[in-house]
């Protein structure tokens, strides 16, 4: 008995798996699809495929702008998080909000972040073309100046190999599929693994 319990005070704790928090919109959150084809269950099924279990924080609330998420960054990670993904923005270019106050809630939200000491990978995206070229370029050069933050991987467009492919897109021409989702997936993977390597250097 007392070799047992010397031996269970000596054995190094069993590690709790990295929590990964995404931080997002509709487009991280699965919208209209199944739970097990949304992003967040595809991509822990596609690290777990790759040896790493990961707690997903689901931090993705649909119809969320960057103020949105800026507003409740602090109570989503009242359980900490390790690494974290911020995709928030699209929905700011669909409403035609200023890009400075977009801007300025980003910056806010890899700030605080920073401040924990979270690494992030910061995904990117267009703002629709109806609003014109001169919204098109300011929205655009948030996205690029935050991605060169030191701490901050970037992806410089979530949709990337998805978008203006019918058959990998929903039926409301926005959100993808299924099949969409998967292709995000593999394309992410590396660098969500690089994420999760920064958060827990060897």
């Amino acid at each position: 008995m007392v070799l047992a319990l010397v031996l269970s005070a000596t054995a190094p704790a069993l590690a709790a798996p990295p929590r990964l928090l995404v931080l997002g919109d509709s487009l991280t959150a699965g919208y209209g699809l199944p739970h097990d084809d949304g992003f967040q269950s595809r991509l822990q099924a596609a690290l777990k495929a790759h040896g790493q279990d990961v707690a997903i924080v689901d931090g993705a609330v649909s119809g969320d702008t960057s103020a949105g998420g800026r507003a409740r960054l602090d109570w989503t990670l009242a359980d900490g998080a390790d690494a974290a993904i911020v995709e928030l923005g699209g929905n700011d270019g669909l409403r035609g909000l200023d890009p400075k106050e977009m801007e300025a809630n980003l910056a806010a939200i890899l700030d605080s972040l920073a401040a924990r000491h979270i690494p992030v990978l910061l995904t990117g995206m267009y703002a629709p073309p109806n609003l014109g070229p001169d919204y098109q370029r300011a929205f655009r050069a948030v996205f690029d100046r935050l991605g060169k933050r030191p701490g901050v991987l970037y992806d410089p467009f979530l949709l990337d190999g998805v978008a203006m492919h019918p058959d990998l897109i929903q039926a409301d021409g926005l959100h993808p599929n299924a099949e969409g989702v998967k292709r995000e997936i593999a394309r992410l993977l590396p660098l969500v693994e690089q994420l999760l390597a920064e958060a827990h250097p060897a």
